[in-house]
């Protein structure tokens, strides 16, 4: 990394308000850079990642069939982000349709629909398989008295980024499994924050992304020349800035790892 470069970022990140962290790693030089990478951070919809590959890491091993169907009734509907809220009735749908309305546009409904038939221990007991410490899986989403007795959903930088590694190495479980994750990845239709500007370039992106009151999340994987993993997670933050810095630096780690 340019010399001007990291410190630069370092600066920008501790000018924020609240806690905010950050996680880079070239993935053809080895070079990391962490800013507070190993705390916790509320999860918001980033919590969606670990569940989505717990569930594949499932599939793979024969615990359940993607072609599994689940009826979304009246009162599993969640507002917000999503798709399923919006349907008349009681539509049901199959496993895999869930996790990619829960990656590709952080469909609530779907999300908690997975969550209850999997349950918080079984994916609790999955996220230590995968590696995962500190990133944990304590509630529902939109539970209230939950959040009242603060019990949140926490995520690391540094755990989303060992993560997002596998997928691009291709060993999460196997690299047909890692490049499924990926490619769902790929569809995200959030793109302000880490896309926000490299966007235009089109750069191919797989990421997912958090968002709540006061809260703002993305983590992905960046396919410049020399590509590149960022994670950037914060809380109690003015969002506005927090976003733009998410935007600028992921665009100076682009043109950084692009020439």
């Amino acid at each position: 990394m340019d010399q001007e470069l990291k410190p630069k970022i370092t600066e920008r990140l501790r000018s924020q308000q609240g806690h905010v962290g950050f996680y880079y790693k070239n993935m053809v030089t080895g070079e990391t850079m962490s800013y507070k990478g190993d705390e916790q951070f509320l999860a918001a919809s980033v919590i969606k990642l670990p569940i989505f590959m717990c569930i594949c890491k499932w599939a793979y091993e024969g615990k359940v069939s993607f072609d599994e169907t689940i009826k979304v009734k009246q009162e599993d509907k969640m507002p917000i982000c999503g798709a399923l809220t919006l349907f008349t009735g009681e539509p049901e749908a199959d496993i895999l349709t869930l996790c990619k309305l829960m990656i590709s546009i952080s469909d609530n409904t779907a999300t908690n629909l997975l969550i209850k038939r999997f349950g918080i221990e079984a994916l609790s007991q999955e996220f230590k398989k995968i590696g995962l410490k500190d990133t944990r899986l304590n509630r529902l989403l939109f539970d209230a008295e939950a959040t009242e007795k603060g019990i949140e959903n926490t995520i690391v930088p540094d755990e989303m980024g060992m993560l997002l590694e596998k997928i691009y190495s291709r060993t999460f479980v196997d690299s047909r499994v890692s490049k499924e994750i990926e490619d769902i990845l790929f569809l995200q239709q959030i793109n302000h924050k880490i896309c926000g500007i490299i966007g235009d370039d089109n750069v191919p992106v797989a990421h997912k992304t958090g968002e709540d009151d006061d809260l703002s999340n993305d983590v992905g994987i960046v396919y410049a020349k020399q590509p590149f993993i960022v994670c950037f997670a914060g809380h109690d933050t003015k969002v506005s800035q927090f976003e733009d810095l998410m935007r600028h630096v992921s665009a100076d780690l682009y043109r950084e790892c692009n020439r």
